[in-house]
């Protein structure tokens, strides 16, 4: 095999001030996105981050259960954390602004602008999906997830990523409405497990509920037995989010 010829591959493209400088800002936006996001969501502890597709309709069966369940959840002390936008994330921040705790709302603006809806204590803005997925994730005592579509399913990729890898600490994920869930988790298994991509254990990650009293039960009881914190070892390594 002839040795690679360097002199005909592309060099590295040329970057003149004005691109350079646009770049490096970019950067500064990013850091305001992060210290924003902490310095608002530091204080509020325990929260909930409720995940769901922005295209489902009030009058949906699937709306109305988001939304008591994130009632129930306010109401047993738990700030609620929502996309901030229509749909299921909508009906969580409705039912946290109708119960006793924060109701929040984590905005992203894309080019077909998303309407924040009006059930938010705080709301913040995000131009930079990365940067609103670290604050989800990084003051979250649990995870609920309601059917959705690719943005829930990045959301969903992503916890039970950084909980299998330890990059994070265990918290309850609940998966929400068996016959949404049920043809993927049979694939995990099937196909995943099956071919060693993940470990059967992983399948212990997440759990699947339809009741929003067994909901809020479930994640009541981990926050009571995990009420002491990580240790301070594991707490270094979480800062490594």
């Amino acid at each position: 095999m002839d040795k690679l010829n360097r002199a005909n591959h592309p060099v590295l493209k040329p970057i003149n001030d004005q691109e350079l400088a646009r770049e490096s800002w970019k950067i500064f936006q990013i850091m305001g996105e992060f210290v924003e996001g902490f310095e608002r969501l530091a204080r509020i502890s325990p929260s909930v981050s409720i995940f769901g597709s922005a295209r489902t309709k009030p009058d949906d069966p699937l709306y109305q259960l988001t939304e008591e369940i994130a009632q129930k959840l306010s109401n047993a002390g738990f700030a609620v954390v929502s996309g901030g936008g229509p749909g299921l994330m909508e009906a969580a921040n409705k039912g946290a602004f109708a119960g006793k705790s924060p109701s929040i709302g984590l905005n992203i603006q894309l080019p077909h602008e998303q309407q924040a809806n009006a059930y938010q204590d705080i709301s913040l803005y995000f131009r930079h999906f990365f940067s609103r997925k670290v604050m989800f994730v990084k003051h979250a005592s649990a995870y609920v997830v309601m059917p959705g579509g690719f943005g829930t399913l990045d959301e969903l990729a992503e916890i039970l990523t950084l909980v299998q890898t330890q990059k994070t600490q265990r918290i309850p994920i609940v998966l929400v409405h068996t016959p949404f869930w049920s043809g993927l988790l049979q694939w995990f298994r099937d196909t995943l497990v099956t071919q060693g991509t993940i470990s059967p254990q992983d399948m212990d990650l997440f759990v699947l509920l339809d009741e929003a009293d067994a909901i809020v039960d479930y994640i009541f009881q981990h926050y009571e037995r995990a009420i002491a914190g990580p240790s301070s070892e594991e707490r270094d390594r979480y800062m490594e989010l």
